[in-house]
């Protein structure tokens, strides 16, 4: 018994010098963390042909904070370009919705292509068909919320092999922070970053 007992406890003072102090995570230095220097925004011009824009999940059971409501003019705006350049247009909603809760600013019209998901929307959706079926090259990724429909969506587009296009006043979220974030993220992940433009809509040319 005794044996026992001092063999564990050796053990125990073994593991305890071999694992060392704990390192400090994330967690502990979160305060004292510099945020980066924000990533340059491009100006593009856009092949209507190959281009598609994605309108992800601008429905009003999502887009009724005030962030997603300032977006909705300034997406209005690149809808109506887009349309008058003959761009594919191309909606999601949620599956808590239907894309006639779509906001009517942004509404639909006969014949544009939808699908319905999750945060990415290639998933179980025949989103990647669509495109391909259109020809389409570049796609460009608008909608709410930030950190989910359009992160997920342009990085699978990206890994997919799409040129994606982030106009960033058409990425709300509901709080700012995750805003930063995605464009963060956007701009430096491994692959993803390779094929990602950011800009805003107004930098924009069709």
């Amino acid at each position: 018994m005794l044996r026992s007992v001092v063999a564990s406890a050796a053990l125990c003072a073994l593991m305890a010098f071999s694992l060392g102090p704990a390192q400090a995570t994330v967690v502990d230095d979160w305060s004292s963390i510099k945020v980066p220097p924000p990533p340059a925004l491009q100006s593009i011009t856009i092949e209507p042909a190959t281009t598609a824009l994605l309108l992800l999940d601008f429905v009003k059971q999502t887009c009724g904070g005030p962030r997603c409501t300032a977006a909705v003019p300034a997406m209005a705006k690149l809808l109506q370009a887009a349309r008058a350049n003959h761009v594919m247009v191309v909606y999601s909603y949620t599956v808590a919705s239907t894309l006639a809760d779509t906001l009517a600013p942004l509404a639909p019209l006969a014949g544009d292509a939808s699908v319905q998901g999750g945060p990415d929307k290639f998933l179980n959706s025949d989103l990647q068909g669509i495109l391909t079926r259109g020809g389409i090259k570049t796609v460009i990724v608008t909608g709410m919320s930030a950190n989910g429909a359009v992160l997920y969506t342009a990085s699978h587009a990206a890994m997919a092999g799409f040129n994606v296009v982030v106009p960033i006043d058409g990425a709300p979220s509901e709080v700012p922070y995750a805003e930063q974030f995605v464009v963060w993220n956007l701009a430096n992940a491994p692959r993803i970053s390779a094929v990602v433009k950011l800009t805003t809509s107004d930098r924009l040319k069709f």
